[in-house]
């Protein structure tokens, strides 16, 4: 089995990578973890990972062309996706953080800012507490659930079209941040799993097993 975590340029990946290798080893599966940004690659792996951290046009931008394509050909042929932070964007169309930028348009709707006006700060950063939404995702399950601590660095959230698909949120001020979107074989976090400790450890292992 091997899991190609999608080499965008943008943040910490090899983090992620060790990450993901780490919940493989503790799960006793024999899964070959690669960061690569070859869509020839990537369209023969099992499953893929797509992190990021930054700024949505980078992402936008990073995702144009045939990278865009082959994790777009991954979903549809039905491999699990697992997106952490822009990798939970990027699913969408726009941002209004780069206003002109498309995304991958998985998921109808918008990226957008968190509001800020009751005077809380900006970014939201540390940890914060889940709230599972439609059921909830068997990887949100194995993290802990509903209750489970996780961890964020972010400024804005997708707003999907179709609220059923958001299977997570967490309240922060006046803001009901989607905190984990699901769709088929797509599970897609705002929260990082690879700085959540145990809770992010079960979720990895858990997505390597679907």
């Amino acid at each position: 089995m091997t899991t190609v975590v999608v080499d965008t340029g943008l943040g910490n990946l090899r983090s992620v990578e060790k990450a993901v290798a780490h919940a493989a080893d503790a799960a006793g599966k024999s899964a070959e973890v690669v960061r690569s940004a070859s869509p020839e690659l990537i369209a023969k792996a099992d499953r893929i990972v797509v992190p990021g951290q930054g700024g949505f046009r980078d992402a936008a931008r990073a995702f144009r062309g045939g990278l865009g394509e082959a994790v777009l050909e991954s979903i549809r042929a039905g491999k699990p996706y697992l997106g952490i932070c822009l990798g939970l964007q990027i699913l969408f169309d726009e941002s209004e953080e780069a206003p002109g930028e498309r995304g991958l348009g998985f998921i109808p709707g918008k990226v957008r800012r968190l509001d800020s006006s009751d005077g809380i700060k900006i970014p939201h950063m540390g940890w914060n507490q889940l709230e599972l939404r439609s059921g909830g995702h068997p990887c949100l399950s194995a993290a802990g659930g509903g209750g489970a601590w996780v961890y964020f660095v972010h400024s804005f959230h997708a707003v999907p079209k179709d609220s059923s698909c958001i299977k997570s949120i967490v309240t922060y001020g006046a803001n009901a941040i989607t905190a984990a979107v699901g769709l088929e074989n797509v599970l897609a976090t705002q929260f990082h799993p690879e700085k959540s400790q145990q809770a992010g450890l079960r979720l990895l292992e858990k997505f390597l097993d679907l």
